[in-house]
């Protein structure tokens, strides 16, 4: 398999037709020990995707075996990135913020099983099933019944400065999800299935389990993940201020704008969402979030949880499995094709895990391990321009070659 997508890869992007894989055959090329190759092929898919910089890691054991930053992270100023350049990295904070729970799990704060009920200040139930009682393990693996309405959007965004915000978490969490509140939105909840009995994605679970962290710790959440995560694995460039960060130091977000072939600059904004995908980090800084996650919750010597908690973090759930998704707590699997527009080469289901990031306007981040091969990787870019164009998937693309180059070392 490993041949084979090899090939394909480079007969995508350095022009050569798919039915010229037989004489590519014949060259053995193995791009993942040709660097000057293997940076063309990036550059190809930059160019592709509309991508302005790529920032990327490799992960193998303990420690970064390549790291490297392409294009450019700031456009009008000509930064080029590296792997120090901090973007924002949305959802990929969720891994962030489940960890901090989980800390105090570790603790015999509370189990897994317990009713949140017993731990928040208002009664948390699905109006649709009242009797149903709502866990932790629920929120983590996303099978609580909630959902994310469209009117979720409408969260306030600011172009500098950072927690705390006013009314969020509460009383927002209250207002927003109880039928008494004044902004209730019925759409949060619902109405077919009671909670613990499917699994869909909904950014509200993880509002609501940086609040738990908040009231189990009795510290505000970014205090605590500053004190308990960041500073512990050594990340030093992460947080949720976005006003620390010198302009020389943070991807810009663009998006590229195809009628007139230009990228259109935004700002770096936070949101006061923050725990479900407000951390600014860098590559660098979450390859040491990925080495605790994948030696048994140890980086360089710090335990940031215990083996068995981990272990917990990377299983899938019950009901955990739905839309193409398993969920273990906080942590994500997807089914995977390599997708060559006509042609499709499906891989094994379930062989990476990790998260990814979007929606935040001109981001797209993804932190994945292969826990059979003890390999990891990270990539983030400062555009999201570019999902799917003509069958072609340039985030899949990626994503394999870093894992095909991860062979080399």
């Amino acid at each position: 398999m490993k041949k084979i997508i090899g090939i394909i890869i480079i007969s995508l992007f350095i022009g050569v037709s798919l039915n010229s894989v037989s004489s590519l055959e014949t060259e053995a090329i193995n791009i993942q020990t040709q660097d000057d190759a293997f940076d063309r092929i990036i550059e190809r898919i930059m160019d592709f995707g509309h991508f302005p910089s790529i920032s990327a890691c490799i992960i193998k054991g303990d420690e970064i075996v390549w790291s490297k930053g392409y294009g450019l992270s700031n456009i009008e100023s000509s930064i080029s990135a590296t792997d120090e350049t901090v973007y924002s990295i949305c959802s990929i904070t969720k891994t962030i913020t489940g960890t901090a729970l989980m800390q105090l799990y570790d603790q015999g704060l509370f189990e897994l099983d317990d009713d949140v009920n017993e731990y928040l200040p208002f009664s948390l139930r699905n109006p649709n099933f009242p009797e149903v009682p709502i866990t932790f393990r629920m929120l983590l693996s996303h099978s609580s019944s909630l959902r994310t309405p469209f009117s979720y959007w409408n969260i306030q965004f600011y172009t500098y400065g950072g927690p705390p915000f006013q009314d969020y978490p509460m009383p927002w969490l209250e207002e927003s999800l109880t039928p008494e509140g004044d902004i209730y939105v019925s759409a949060y909840w619902d109405t077919e299935n009671m909670p613990g009995q499917s699994s869909v994605y909904a950014n509200v679970n993880f509002d609501l389990i940086g609040y738990l962290v908040e009231l189990l710790s009795n510290e505000p959440f970014y205090e605590y993940c500053d004190e308990h995560i960041f500073k512990p694995l050594e990340m030093y460039d992460s947080g949720f201020n976005l006003s620390i960060y010198p302009l020389d130091k943070i991807a810009i977000p663009y998006n590229w704008n195809d009628a007139n072939e230009v990228y259109r600059t935004s700002y770096n904004q936070v949101h006061n969402h923050y725990p479900a995908g407000g951390l600014f980090s860098s590559v660098k800084d979450m390859s040491h979030f990925m080495i605790a996650h994948m030696n048994g919750g140890v980086f360089n010597g710090t335990r940031i949880l215990e083996e068995s908690t981990i272990a917990e973090m990377h299983t899938i759930q019950p009901n955990g499995s739905g839309y193409g998704r398993a969920f273990g707590l906080a942590w994500m699997y997807e089914s995977r094709s390599l997708n060559l527009g006509s042609n499709t080469i499906y891989l094994p289901r379930n062989i990476y895990g990790g998260h990814g990031g979007a929606v935040t306007f001109g981001f797209r981040t993804t932190m994945q391990m292969k826990l059979s091969e003890n390999v990891a990787i990270i990539f983030f870019i400062n555009s999201d321009s570019f999902i799917y164009q003509d069958g072609w998937n340039g985030l899949q693309f990626l994503r394999e070659l870093l894992f095909l180059k991860a062979n080399d070392y």
